[in-house]
């Protein structure tokens, strides 16, 4: 598991609902049960604030980094895409994107993963669409620099055709199905006996893997799925795992942080609430 990559998982499914900022000391406990050591969970952390994601703060036990607005909002959205609060029915339109791509390769390369991190297919090179409108994308593509011009559009022919332009929706079901086959004998090895911390390091490596999906599935709506889709069986399991493992995860959490185990913060609380 990449540092960086851990630390938004961190950041997003454990310290962003307890104010977002965390001493430096704490993030490398809470790492270290996932095999991160500390000297690239630094690297990463400056990293971070290099891209604008973290910013410096003191906390009362030394040195720490809290999330930036960029980095709250795109936690808030990609919660609410994991654990699929607040989802809306389909109205039958598309977000629509055509675009002037960047010249250089790394910044293609950037502006392509943060389009389908946030939902969007490709069409071709410069025409991306959506089911729903990210609420993040006009100041993505604004801070990326590019021309653009969207459109609420509908699709007059076979829709679901066109979903199977921009997204290869069997090799994304594989994925979902090796995904459950993976995280099983994970999941299932934590039980009454099992430590907090194996118990969160069982849950922090099931909601890294679940978070992937992020950058592959756009969560199209019934109408637009295949019949017997494996990312519904997939989200069931992630959801019971989640939830089950939740309350020992908090707790080392809670403990790692130097604080007593409390309740959680209302934007915890919806999440779970979700899980009913």
């Amino acid at each position: 598991m990449e540092a960086r990559s851990a630390l938004f998982d961190l950041y997003g499914d454990h310290l962003r609902p307890r104010g977002g900022r965390s001493a430096i000391a704490a993030l490398v406990r809470l790492l270290a049960p996932i095999g991160i050591a500390a000297p690239a969970v630094r690297t990463a952390v400056s990293r971070m604030v290099r891209q604008g994601w973290l910013h410096p703060v003191r906390m009362p036990t030394g040195p720490g980094y809290g999330l930036t607005g960029k980095a709250t909002r795109r936690l808030d959205e990609a919660a609410a895409r994991i654990y699929r609060t607040g989802r809306r029915e389909w109205d039958g339109h598309f977000d629509l994107i055509v675009l002037d791509l960047p010249q250089h390769r790394a910044e293609r390369s950037r502006l392509t993963a943060n389009l389908s991190f946030l939902g969007y297919g490709a069409i071709d090179a410069s025409t991306w669409v959506a089911p729903r409108p990210a609420e993040e994308i006009d100041a993505l593509l604004t801070e990326a620099g590019v021309r653009y011009e969207r459109f609420k559009a509908h699709h007059e022919g076979d829709a679901a055709a066109l979903v199977r332009r921009a997204w290869d929706l069997g090799e994304i079901g594989a994925a979902y199905d090796e995904f459950v086959q993976r995280l099983a004998p994970v999941v299932a090895a934590v039980g009454p006996e099992t430590s907090d911390e194996q118990a969160y390091a069982a849950r922090f490596t099931l909601v890294h893997s679940w978070r992937t999906f992020l950058f592959r599935d756009p969560q199209l709506p019934g109408p637009l799925l295949p019949e017997r889709w494996p990312g519904t069986s997939a989200a069931a399991f992630f959801d019971r795992h989640a939830a089950r493992l939740r309350p020992a995860a908090d707790r080392f959490v809670d403990r790692s942080l130097g604080r007593p185990t409390e309740k959680p913060a209302a934007w915890a609380v919806q999440q779970k609430s979700s899980l009913r």
